[in-house]
């Protein structure tokens, strides 16, 4: 079955539905399912079609890469001629997006976003117009949570398809250090990472032997270990020697794919309760109200400090994150093929 992926945002860059599309096109690949790839900065080693650069624009309180060139539409008709199928991420992005829908092949459309308040208020005027802006090509509709399929119109036949994670490659052979905190995201506002520094004076009075590890930024502020942007191999290494992973997240989340890694590394997780959280965690997870550092704190002091709670959590997160590994996600969505083209 050639599977042709779209994605909206410049692969060459880092993001959650980049990672997700790469992912899903190496496991085709392996699976013999001839996937071709549609993104702008599409990477050497992958197979596809490279509709060119891509430009910064505001977007779910962060800024996203995509393509706003409409000659796109072209090389989007020419490639999709070879496929089968066209699995089309995040379907009402501008521009490569909207115009895969309509470039020929049947459409598996996948929403991955949480909407902000204009995002929400424009799905709601669209209303059941949504599906005629989808296209008739749209065969079967996706969410990666429960948070991402909430905007669509009520009747919608919406398939929850959560974000795949390798769960066996998160848990590296390595000592696990018990005072050690783990963060991981990049340095803006939503990912909360000013909470948690705000709270991390009261975590060190508690426990002084506390320490602080923080992918995705790089400030250098005395006291914590900055990492700034790592490899998957770097992340995965980190997250099996934390004892507490903390998500601090402050909105704008519809999945939350890092707490499913920290939960396969082994790591007890301490997040906001953010619905995407929630419904990702369970019970594998201590919750604080969103913004708190002071219940921020008391959480993770309370994990720090009682190793048997935190083998509890951890034990569970273990468990929880089988749910979203790659074999069960792949599954789903080459079902999702199937159903499409029949």
């Amino acid at each position: 079955m050639r599977v042709g992926l779209v994605c909206p945002y410049d692969l060459s860059l880092p993001g959650g539905v980049q990672a997700q599309v790469l992912g899903l096109a190496s496991r085709l690949a392996a699976l013999d399912d001839d996937p071709l790839v549609f993104a702008p900065g599409l990477p050497d080693t992958v197979e596809g079609v490279d509709l060119g650069g891509s430009v910064s624009v505001p977007g779910n309180k962060s800024r996203v890469p995509i393509s706003l060139d409409p000659r796109v539409s072209g090389a989007l008709r020419e490639g999709a001629k070879h496929c089968e199928v066209l699995h089309v991420h995040e379907p009402l992005m501008p521009t490569i997006s909207l115009l895969a829908l309509r470039a020929g092949p049947p459409v598996v459309a996948t929403f991955h976003a949480a909407p902000g308040r204009v995002g929400r208020g424009l799905y709601k005027a669209l209303a059941y117009g949504l599906t005629a802006l989808l296209g008739t090509n749209t065969r079967r509709v996706t969410a990666v949570s429960s948070t991402a399929a909430a905007p669509l119109p009520p009747g919608m036949d919406v398939t929850i398809v959560p974000i795949g994670v390798d769960v066996a490659g998160m848990l590296v052979a390595t000592d696990r250090h018990p005072y050690r905190v783990a963060f991981l995201g990049r340095d803006e506002t939503r990912k909360g990472l000013d909470i948690l520094l705000e709270a991390w004076p009261m975590i060190t009075e508690a426990v002084p032997g506390a320490e602080l590890w923080v992918m995705g930024a790089a400030r250098g502020t005395e006291g914590v270990h900055w990492m700034g942007r790592v490899d998957d191999q770097t992340k995965a290494e980190v997250l099996s020697s934390a004892a507490v992973y903390v998500a601090p997240n402050t909105g704008g989340e519809s999945f939350g794919v890092v707490l499913a890694e920290a939960m396969a590394a082994g790591a007890a997780v301490v997040a906001s309760n953010l619905p995407a959280f929630v419904e990702v965690a369970r019970d594998a997870a201590r919750y604080f109200p969103v913004g708190d550092a002071r219940l921020l704190a008391r959480a993770v002091v309370e994990l720090l400090q009682d190793r048997g709670l935190r083998q509890v959590i951890a034990s569970r997160g273990e468990v929880r994150a089988q749910e979203f590994d790659w074999s069960r996600v792949l599954a789903a969505y080459r079902a999702e093929y199937r159903a499409a083209l029949s």
